[in-house]
């Protein structure tokens, strides 16, 4: 089976918005064939159409879709070399006051859902011998901070999950690493800030300086496009010795 990039073929949970589109786009522009999963709604359809990536839509949440989406995309584009993990949502609130059924939906959605998409396509991302699983991880893989434990939890997980997985995959060529930005300018990141402000009696400006922003060397705010480039290095065939690796892209958060 022939493993050049033109015939390589990604899908990228989270796909429409955010780190998914960035990375869609720099792995189209690699000249990989992508799909991108998402809920199925009109705007996401019409992301995926302007930037000529083909669209799933699934809700990670349910099992079934998660194996729907992989045998969709092998039917629609004929093979799967490169998963990302990458969908997530954030709620903010005490331990004492998380809802339980959004806790619940949370971990469905970042944690059981890579896993049961690892799975469901590990057939495909082996056959070829230059299978990648990325998955998108966070500084809160590494540390927690107050009022995210569903969010942390889930990211702690995914760091366990890549390890695991990694010595399972290595004889078969399939190489699973996490990628573990610090903030990013996005809209998810863009909705924490205002729910930090409200929770913390602080502006918006002050949640980016004073707490998101408070333990990097670098301050300021990474963009989508910078964890591309990163991701765009993992899924390529010059990474083929890195698995198992938890890479951080954190403007020095970590480092202390």
């Amino acid at each position: 089976m022939t493993t050049s990039s033109e015939h390589r073929t990604a899908l990228i949970t989270g796909g429409t918005g955010g780190i998914g589109l960035a990375v869609a786009r720099r792995f189209r522009d690699d000249g990989l064939r992508v799909a991108v999963l998402d809920l199925d709604r009109p705007e996401s359809r019409e992301i995926a159409a302007q930037h000529d990536l083909t669209f799933i839509g699934a809700d990670l949440g349910r099992r079934e879709d998660c194996r729907r989406a992989v045998d969709e995309t092998v039917a629609t584009l004929g093979r799967l070399d490169v998963l990302v993990n990458n969908a997530g949502f954030q709620h903010i609130a005490p331990v004492a006051d998380f809802p339980e059924d959004t806790w619940d939906a949370m971990l469905r959605v970042m944690l059981t859902a890579p896993f049961l998409l690892s799975k469901y396509a590990w057939p495909y991302l082996t056959s070829g011998g230059q299978g990648r699983i990325i998955n998108i991880s966070s500084i809160h893989g590494h540390v927690a901070s107050p009022f995210k434990s569903a969010y942390v939890s889930a990211k702690h997980g995914l760091i366990g999950l890549t390890r695991t997985a990694a010595l399972e995959a290595g004889e078969q060529g399939l190489t699973v690493n996490a990628i573990c930005p610090g903030y990013v300018r996005t809209p998810l990141v863009t909705g924490q800030m205002a729910d930090q402000a409200r929770t913390r009696g602080i502006s918006i400006e002050e949640v980016e300086g004073r707490v998101m922003l408070e333990g990097a060397a670098i301050k300021r705010l990474l963009n989508p496009e910078d964890i591309a480039a990163l991701a765009s290095y993992v899924a390529s065939p010059a990474a083929w010795g890195m698995t198992g690796a938890v890479l951080d892209i954190d403007l020095g958060w970590t480092a202390r």
